[in-house]
C-alpha cells in the first residue's frame, strides 16, 4: 500500500514536510532570543528603529483601545502600544516561541511596563481571541515564519475589529537592482558571520536571509491580504525596498 504523499514547503531554501516547519522555526528563536535585540541592531545598523516608528506612526492606535502584536518578539513594539493606548486600553503580546515571548516579558517589566501588557503563547493560524476584538494589529518580521501564511491572515481579520487596521512590517524586495545585489552580498556572506561571532550560531542567521528571498514581494503580499478581506490594501517602501509596510483595513 502506498503512503500519502506528505505536504512540503519551504524552510529558506530547504523543503521540509509542513507539519515540521514550525518545529524548525522555533529552534532558530530559541537559539538566539537571548541576544535577539543586539542582533536587530546590529544587522540593520539600528535602522529598524525607523522601521517600527513608521508602523507604530501609521498604526492610528488611540487611547482605550485593544492591540495584538503578532510575532511580538521582545516586544519593542508593544512598549510604545502600552503608552498610546493607557491604562485603560490592551496590548497582548503574542508569540508562539516561548523563549522570546519571555525575553519580552521580562523586557518590559524591567522598563515598568506592566498594567495593561498581556502576554499570549499563540499560533498565528489559530489565533485564541474572539471575534472582532482588536482595533489594530501588528506583525513585525514574522509573518514570514508563518508555515501557511493565508491561514494566519484569515486568522487575523477574524479577530479584527470592523474598523481596524492590519499592518505587516516585513523584510521585502529590493527595487533597485543595485541594492539587490549589494544586498544579497550582506545577506549571505556577512550576516551568517556576525551571527556566528555573536550567538555562535551562522546557520540560524543563513536561515534568515533565505526566508527573506522567500517571501512573498510587495504586490504579491498586497494580493494575499486583499484574499484574506480585508481592504484598502496599501503599501510603503523603506529603505528601497528591503522593508515594507503593509496596511489594509476590516470593514
Amino acid at each position: 500500500m502506498t503512503e500519502p504523499t506528505k505536504e512540503t514547503i519551504d524552510f529558506g531554501f530547504r523543503t521540509v514536510g509542513k507539519d515540521d516547519k514550525a518545529g524548525l522555526v522555533a529552534n532558530v528563536f530559541h537559539s538566539v532570543a537571548s541576544k535577539y535585540d543586539l542582533m536587530n541592531d546590529l544587522m540593520s545598523f539600528g535602522i529598524h528603529r525607523i522601521w517600527k516608528r513608521f508602523t507604530i506612526e501609521a498604526s492610528g492606535v488611540r487611547r482605550n483601545q485593544r492591540v495584538l502584536d503578532l510575532a511580538g518578539g521582545t516586544g519593542d513594539l508593544t512598549a510604545k502600544f502600552s503608552r498610546l493606548v493607557g491604562e485603560k486600553g490592551e496590548v497582548v503580546l503574542a508569540d508562539i516561541n516561548d523563549s522570546m515571548l519571555k525575553m519580552g516579558r521580562e523586557k518590559l517589566r524591567d522598563l515598568g511596563i506592566v498594567g495593561n501588557v498581556n502576554y499570549v503563547q499563540a499560533n498565528a493560524e489559530e489565533l485564541p481571541f474572539p471575534d472582532n476584538y482588536f482595533d489594530c494589529i501588528t506583525i513585525s518580521f514574522g509573518l514570514r515564519n508563518v508555515t501557511d501564511k493565508d491561514k494566519a491572515l484569515r486568522s487575523m481579520y477574524r479577530v479584527l475589529k470592523p474598523g481596524g487596521r492590519l499592518l505587516v512590517l516585513e523584510f521585502s524586495k529590493p527595487i533597485l537592482e543595485p541594492l539587490n545585489k549589494a544586498y544579497d552580498a550582506y545577506s549571505f556572506h556577512i550576516l551568517p558571520r556576525i551571527g556566528q561571532a555573536i550567538v555562535s550560531d551562522a546557520e540560524s542567521y543563513r536561515y534568515l536571509a533565505e526566508s527573506i528571498r522567500m517571501h512573498p514581494d510587495q504586490e504579491t503580499l498586497k494580493a494575499m491580504m486583499e484574499n484574506a478581506g480585508l481592504e484598502q490594501v496599501s503599501y510603503n517602501n523603506m529603505t528601497g525596498g528591503i522593508v515594507a509596510l503593509h496596511k489594509g483595513f476590516k470593514f
